[in-house]
């Protein structure tokens, strides 16, 4: 399976690298353990494709991966696809090669991304997609080793890329087989927040979340804050873990304090898009604690809701709904046309106040000669026929 929780538990077996690393800006494609990369000198090129990729992708840039890949791949067992043209990064990458799908013993390649990682989409900068892909599938070919075809998870559908992939397994009679969709909750511009919240809500709820509101401020001084820069980002990111860890994910291990890895991997993603201007948050506070958090990667013209954390304790009075609904300020910036929620389909709370969707594909790709495209084709239509069925069942 592509999202791991820990990289340990991958196969020895590695993709064959492109050779000694002369430099990381020289011109060309290749495929190395992102340990030979000098991060310091991809840093600048990796910033400014961040922020120029036709399909934005928070969870591929610099200030987020970089720190997933210390935490969760110490050995340097995933490997970075880089496209250098005439000196400039122009599509970026994270690969490794995997011996399990989906808990089946299926040999594979595979985008690489870890559970709190929610987009599979490469960073490519505009006008570079098909080139980006033809350059990856043609090294997969020729580098495929034993896997049976390429995965790739969490493929937007409306993105550039993914249009530049389709056409391009057409015309070479790929086969490109999406094996599953899945539909997540997001927040389209266009309606202000008001007319927003009256459409997705009838009247009766609205004024339920009213008298909830009232509540709150007669229990005490209730501060709501938003904040785009750096300043106070280190209390913040404290906050927003115990206020985590002190509800149900602190009791079952899965906060992400729970474990030093994650931990660490969350203040240095967190903190590096505060520095880079790519992050917004939000939080109630009463009576100076922290009630509800939400923090938001800004990758415009998209933006990405990552983690929100609310106090258990206080659920009868729906903090993290009314921070939502704060939320909906995200519709009155021009430079924003879509929120990601990020969240799972079927989310009891973003689905009841935001009714757009955001298609994601899990695709298979066929690699290698003629007789293993093949068989690649044919497992991902068995794949596709077993999705079918479990979806028929539910």
């Amino acid at each position: 399976m592509t999202r791991i929780a820990d990289l340990v538990d991958v196969p020895t077996a590695r993709l064959r690298d492109s050779g000694p690393l002369r430099s990381p800006m020289a011109d060309g494609f290749s495929v190395r353990p992102w340990s030979a990369f000098e991060m310091a000198a991809l840093d600048p090129a990796w910033r400014d494709l961040g922020l120029c990729a036709e399909t934005p992708n928070p969870f591929y840039e610099y200030w987020f991966l970089a720190p997933s890949l210390q935490q969760f791949d110490p050995d340097g067992r995933v490997y970075l696809a880089t496209h250098i043209v005439d000196g400039r990064l122009v599509g970026l990458m994270p690969l490794f090669h995997d011996r399990s799908y989906y808990g089946r013993p299926l040999p594979h390649l595979a985008g690489w991304l870890h559970p709190n990682s929610f987009c599979g989409e490469p960073l490519v900068a505009p006008g570079f997609a098909e080139l980006f892909w033809q350059s990856l599938l043609d090294w997969c070919d020729s580098n495929r080793r034993f896997s049976c075809f390429l995965h790739l998870c969490n493929l937007p559908v409306e993105g550039a890329s993914f249009r530049a992939l389709q056409d391009l397994c057409g015309r070479e009679g790929r086969s490109l087989a999406a094996v599953k969709h899945v539909r997540r909750a997001a927040l389209r511009h266009g309606l202000s927040p008001d007319r927003h919240l009256a459409e997705a809500m009838d009247k009766k709820r609205r004024k339920e979340l009213d008298r909830k509101r009232r509540r709150l401020l007669e229990s005490g001084n209730l501060v709501f804050s938003r904040h785009t820069d750096s300043e106070g980002i280190d209390r913040w990111i404290d906050d927003f873990l115990n206020l985590e860890s002190a509800g149900w994910k602190g009791t079952q291990c899965s906060a992400l304090s729970s474990s030093p890895r994650t931990e660490s991997f969350f203040r240095e993603a967190l903190s590096g898009a505060a520095h880079d201007g790519r992050l917004e948050r939000i939080a109630f506070h009463l009576e100076g604690r922290a009630i509800a958090m939400l923090c938001t990667f800004l990758a415009p013209p998209m933006a990405f809701s990552f983690k929100t954390a609310f106090a258990e304790d206080l659920s009868k009075l729906s903090p993290g709904m009314l921070l939502q609904v704060e939320n909906l300020r995200m519709l009155e910036r021009d430079d924003i046309a879509m929120v990601d929620s990020c969240a799972l389909p079927g989310h009891p709370m973003i689905e009841q106040i935001w009714p757009d969707r955001r298609e994601l594909a899990m695709v298979n790709i066929a690699i290698g000669g003629r007789l293993r495209r093949k068989v690649g084709a044919i497992l991902s239509s068995i794949e596709m026929r077993r999705e079918a069925h479990r979806h028929d069942r539910t």
